[in-house]
């Protein structure tokens, strides 16, 4: 995950119109205010959203030398706003200072969700340390190049304190990219948090696992296979929208969506969803998408089947990509993933020899490696790799979740930030129920074609039979500082329990068998209206900090705006939540 916060244990959803049943859950509840009245010139949601948060500043947090600055606005169908913030505290990034700010169509304040319930206010006039001095200890405890430092206020963990934020390239201690954002106190010089820029698929503990083993893994291949004449336009300007065939690695001959620059000539740009392309890394590790090759053919088909073609493993990219869109904005209405209707890129030949797939935030596409050679013998560039990772993409441009503390292995902790992993698994396997490749058949296992001994990476019915990162079925007072890989189980485990329910089913072809912490039967209400539900509660209700009794709330909320305080769908968020158990009467203290 990019740049991750510490958590603070004090994230409250104050909803004005709650149901018993949603204060059970949980929220802290602020009082409304009354509507105004109406105006020849109503003010935009963003500056309705932004008064609010000055004129409840008892409830928002938000101070006078507090400025905000809207990252995401959702207006639902019956006119009801979410506007969600970032702050600056005197012109300095607050880190853990988000909030979102929910209006009623007539712009009432309705509530706000927090990150941290704090005023943010440092201690500290000014720094004590040089901002020369703070890159020099961020170098250090990066092991590589360090950029320009900037003061922030880290609102983390419950502080308010003045620092200096430094992202250090070429690190040695990183194995995601060679970027690491480091946070350095300014007063004492401790560094705060020292995180990956980039958000890798597999985790350390698993790679490290796999290599303790000796194991050589070779992903499945599919077969190569003759792809049909592709369709040329009839105009003869350029560049014009194309039709293409490729064949792939994993999801065999699929149809591509390309761009025709010459008589004979293609690229591999897809216009119709924003311009997503793929480029050809070259075996370096590039965090600028602009660096790559673009990939070109002079006959629109694209690949052999094998990873002899350079262009196999980027139809399975541009690919899964183009079906990720498609899901988030058939579903949803999202248009790209950050909703500004720009498309995805991807590099693939990311590095030499590296096993593993990556979101960048910073570069704003997915980078691929081909595999180790030993325990991954070709691209990581499986569909449920690629939805999983574009979801971590679509959660930075919302809630932002991220976990409470990584070690010096890059080894991630905490709830937010599994509750992170479990939503990229949730939306991952999604992607796959969507796009129903018969090549790639849906299933709620996540990482399935990846070649695994155990079959699988993850999965979400019973998700402790992942015995490579340990996963676990259900919540306990452990789970707070639980390796995030690890811990997602918990949330992936109430979604799929809401969807499916508990027990025994085969679908898809596969088996499953899925356990409640107390022994009672939890009810499905299918695969639709549970993925609506938690996305719902992830663009609406949940920021940085979210912990899993946070979530429980938050799809509370989203099952009451979707469905009804009184509709089967919430009271079997509410079944599926304690079936993890996950409860309002275990709820830790705030």
């Amino acid at each position: 995950m990019r740049r991750p916060h510490i958590r603070s244990r004090h994230l409250a959803i104050a909803l004005a119109v709650t149901t018993a049943a949603t204060l059970a859950a949980g929220s802290a509840v602020a009082a409304p205010s009354s509507p105004t009245a109406p105006s020849a010139a109503a003010p935009s949601p963003v500056d309705a959203a932004r008064a609010a948060a000055y004129a409840h500043s008892a409830t928002t947090g938000v101070g006078a030398q507090d400025t905000l600055k809207a990252t995401d606005t959702l207006i639902d169908p019956d006119g009801s706003r979410h506007v969600r913030f970032v702050r600056t505290h005197r012109g300095m990034p607050v880190l853990g200072g988000d909030l979102v700010l929910h209006l009623g169509a007539d712009s009432s304040y309705q509530g706000v969700t927090r990150a941290a319930r704090h005023q943010v206010e440092p201690s500290a006039t000014g720094p004590k340390l040089s901002g020369r001095q703070a890159a020099a200890k961020a170098a250090s405890a990066a092991q590589g190049t360090a950029g320009e430092p900037r003061l922030v206020v880290d609102a983390r963990d419950g502080r308010s304190t003045l620092a200096y934020e430094v992202q250090v390239d070429g690190s040695r201690a990183d194995a995601a990219g060679g970027a690491r954002t480091v946070v350095v106190d300014a007063t004492t010089g401790q560094v705060l948090s020292n995180v990956p820029v980039n958000e890798p698929f597999l985790s350390p503990s698993v790679l490290h696992t796999l290599q303790q083993r000796g194991e050589r893994l070779t992903p499945r291949t599919a077969a190569a296979a003759t792809p049909p004449a592709p369709h040329r336009p009839a105009t003869g300007r350029y560049p014009a929208p194309a039709t293409g065939t490729g064949a792939s690695l994993f999801v065999g001959a699929v149809p591509l969506s390309t761009t025709q620059t010459a008589k004979n000539a293609y690229v591999l740009r897809d216009a119709s969803r924003g311009n997503t392309e793929t480029r050809d890394a070259g075996g370096k590790e590039l965090n600028s998408f602009l660096a790559g090759k673009p990939l070109t053919s002079g006959t629109n088909r694209w690949g052999n089947g094998t990873t002899a073609d350079r262009a196999t493993a980027a139809v399975d990219a541009q690919f899964g990509i183009t079906s990720t869109l498609d899901f988030y904005k058939k579903t949803f209405g999202r248009k790209g993933i950050k909703n500004d209707g720009a498309g995805a890129h991807a590099l693939v030949h990311f590095g030499t020899n590296v096993g593993n797939a990556y979101w960048s935030s910073d570069c704003g596409c997915m980078l691929y490696g081909d595999g180790d050679g030993k325990l991954f013998g070709k691209p990581l560039v499986v569909l449920d790799v690629t939805g999983h990772e574009l979801t971590h993409g679509v959660v930075d441009a919302t809630a932002n979740l991220q976990p409470t503390r990584v070690d010096d292995e890059g080894r991630q902790y905490g709830e937010p930030g599994a509750l992170n992993e479990s939503l990229a698994d949730i939306f991952g396997s999604a992607v796959e129920f969507a796009a129903n490749n018969p090549k790639n058949p849906p299933n709620y296992l996540i990482g399935e074609k990846l070649g695994l001994p155990q079959k699988f990476l993850r999965r979400l019915d019973k998700p402790s039979l992942d015995k490579l990162e340990g996963a676990v079925d259900y919540w306990s007072k452990d789970t707070h500082d639980t390796e995030v890989h690890a811990g997602s189980g918990v949330s992936s485990h109430a979604f799929y329990l809401l969807a499916e329910g508990s027990g025994s089913r085969t679908a898809g072809g596969v088996a499953y068998d899925s356990p409640t912490y107390d022994g009672a039967k939890v009810t499905g209400i299918g695969r639709d209206k549970a993925v609506a539900i938690f996305y719902r509660a992830l663009t609406r209700y949940m920021v940085s900090t979210t912990d899993f009794h946070d979530a429980r709330t938050a799809t509370l909320q989203a099952a009451k705006d979707l469905y009804g305080a009184g509709s089967t769908a919430y009271r079997t968020v509410d079944r599926a939540w304690a079936a993890v158990n996950v409860t309002a009467a275990n709820a830790p203290r705030r």
